[in-house]
Formats: structure tokens, sequence, C-alpha cells
């Protein structure tokens, strides 16, 4: 699994990296966000399904 960020759709709102900040930091100034580590282990997947799913414009994706 592995996760796409679409930067044109991300408006940085950051529930993405308030449920998962290992995985995802939002740029206050640029209001977008960086996947920090785009495969995350087994253990992970779960917690980061949920974190991408919460994203409220759709910006975050899994692949895989």
């Amino acid at each position: 699994m592995r996760i796409v960020a679409d930067l044109k759709r991300c408006e940085g709102l950051g529930m993405c990296e308030s449920m998962a900040n290992d995985y995802f930091e939002v740029d206050e100034d640029e209001e977008l966000v960086t996947v920090l580590l785009d495969s995350p282990p087994d253990a992970d997947r779960a917690h980061v399904y949920a974190a991408v799913q919460a994203c409220p414009v759709l910006a975050l994706s899994l692949e895989g």
C-alpha cells in the first residue's frame, strides 16, 4: 500500500496530520500536506486508512 497526495485538491486542513502525524505533515505556510512515509507497515495500515478517509476534500488516496 502506498499513500498518494493530490496537492491540487489539498487545502491544508490537517485532519490527516492530527490522526496520523507519523505519516502526514501540513506546512502552515503553503497549506499543503507532505507525506512523510508513503508505505506504512502492515501494523499501521488501518490507522493510516482512517486518516486518509478523514480528508474532507479527498486529497489523499491509497494505492496497492
